[in-house]
């Protein structure tokens, strides 16, 4: 009787990962694929995949009837904006933890983490009011500040995690040496953890471009992203699924290429210290 060989291994997982990745990717496949149909292609039943008219008029209606370059500039300064702030905060909040830890430390990290948790239409009231009431609605700092605040959890854990993995015997030899706290932070402990801030910064960066919540509720026309932008194509006459795939297509392209650009500095940086 013949004996049946194994499937390797490593096919079954290439397979597999293969096969998820179509999973992930065809959404925005079809996405693509909409933004060059007309509205009749967009909506026809059963749907149609290659074989339809290939058009660009819904390029050219988004461009005429939006301010793309503008909600794209808000789109970088908001997400940039509050990154950076983030970091100035989350990088000494993380060093101090890390390499000056109290019996409160874990606890501070846990309630921290646990406000996202927080539905952010919890507490839409009260910052609507604070923000009506300082000037700041409708404005790019605005959006900074909530930006920055709401995803500074994370960044501050994924910093703690980087640094703890450093050895502490590295920042004593520095000290001896006469190495004050910021020249510490920034020649020593900076260029060892890197990696891990520079995916704290990408994954940040991600994070704000694609936030819907606060940019719909605390922006209109001034400071307005690129997610408010693609919320413009839903009205009460309906969705307009061919426009609103373009609009789609058009925001999601410059957060796609910069992913694709660092995917291996993003990859790395989460790895960072996985491996002792």
């Amino acid at each position: 009787m013949a004996r049946h060989t194994p499937v390797p291994q490593v096919i079954v997982t290439t397979l597999a990962a293969w096969l998820l990745g179509v999973v992930i990717f065809f959404p925005i496949l079809w996405m693509l694929l909409t933004g060059f149909k007309s509205e009749i292609d967009a909506f026809s039943t059963p749907p149609s995949f290659l074989f339809f008219h290939w058009t660009l008029e819904n390029y050219a209606a988004v461009q005429e009837r939006s301010n793309y370059l503008g909600h794209a500039w808000n789109s970088v300064v908001v997400s940039l904006g509050s990154t950076f702030l983030g970091l100035a905060i989350a990088l000494p909040a993380a060093w101090a933890m890390a390499f000056s830890p109290t019996k409160h430390t874990r606890s501070i990290l846990l309630w921290m983490l646990s406000t996202k948790m927080l539905p952010p239409v919890g507490v839409l009231v009260p910052i609507y009011l604070i923000y009506r009431n300082s000037g700041l609605l409708d404005t790019q700092l605005g959006l900074v500040i909530v930006l920055c605040l709401g995803n500074l959890p994370i960044m501050v854990w994924m910093l703690f995690n980087y640094f703890k993995d450093i050895p502490k015997d590295i920042l004593e030899a520095a000290r001896m040496d006469g190495a004050t706290i910021g020249k510490e932070l920034l020649y020593i402990l900076a260029p060892m953890a890197l990696p891990g801030i520079a995916s704290s910064l990408l994954l940040n960066v991600i994070l704000a471009w694609n936030e819907a919540f606060w940019s719909l509720n605390l922006s209109s026309s001034k400071a307005a992203p690129l997610t408010a932008f693609i919320a413009s194509y839903s009205s009460p006459e309906g969705l307009f699924w061919a426009k609103l795939s373009a609009a789609s297509t058009m925001a999601i392209a410059p957060i796609l290429v910069l992913g694709w650009l660092c995917q291996k500095q993003l990859v790395r940086g989460l790895t960072f210290g996985a491996v002792k």
